[in-house]
């Protein structure tokens, strides 16, 4: 869970998230992407950093939190945190291939979190905070285990990446509390020392690739 760095002031925020948990059933999302749009899923430890992320990629138009690799059909957000269903806190991205294609958000995904950490993202840990790239043809694995190849070789990381580069099966969509949550809760601990960090870190580097509502100045 996310309280392993924040002691109290986080014990308190997770606890009310399970709170949340409890009255909250799975549901489709309330603005349901429009025909035409491509799909990417990607894995990258929390959900909650991932989403923000590409909600700020021109050429988004959607992106959802959920849970997708593994084995339990309609998993709920404590029995995925208990790494017990083998699937990973992941994100589908609904994209206008005209304006951004797949390599460039392969590209995203990779430079914005630690894909050589195994099983674990920072303070989260355990297996459903796990890298991994989910393809739904040949094209898109290539793509990904290129980008890999290419970031081994160039040293950047200092150690190998460890993400999964698996076949897309099924993704099921997270409980409601966890859509959007970087932008409902900005004072969250968690979205404060650890998403926000991450975000502001995309913003800067990638500033040609913004929507033009999140860029500075």
């Amino acid at each position: 869970m996310r309280y392993l760095l924040f002691a109290v002031v986080w014990t308190i925020a997770a606890c009310n998230a399970q709170n949340q948990n409890a009255v909250t059933t799975l549901t489709q999302p309330t603005a349901i992407p429009k025909e035409g749009l491509s799909k990417a899923t990607f894995a990258g430890g929390c959900f909650w950093c991932t989403e923000a992320i590409f909600e700020r990629t021109k050429g988004v138009e959607d992106v959802v939190s959920g849970y997708t690799g593994g084995y339990k059909e309609n998993p709920k957000y404590e029995e995925v945190g208990s790494h017990t269903t083998g699937h990973a806190e992941a994100v589908e991205v609904y994209y206008d291939s005209t304006v951004i294609d797949y390599p460039t958000l392969v590209e995203i995904f990779f430079a914005t979190h630690d894909p050589t950490q195994l099983n674990r993202q920072g303070p989260d840990v355990g297996e459903s905070y796990r890298s991994a790239a989910f393809y739904r043809n040949e094209a898109e694995r290539q793509i990904i285990q290129k980008r890999i190849d290419d970031l081994n070789q160039s040293g950047k990381y200092g150690q190998p990446i460890v993400t999964q580069v698996v076949p897309f099966k099924k993704f099921y969509l997270a409980e409601d509390y966890h859509q959007n949550y970087y932008e409902i809760h900005p004072e969250n601990p968690y979205v404060q020392r650890v998403s926000g960090p991450k975000v502001e870190k995309f913003v800067k580097e990638y500033s040609a690739l913004l929507k033009d509502k999140y860029k500075k100045g």
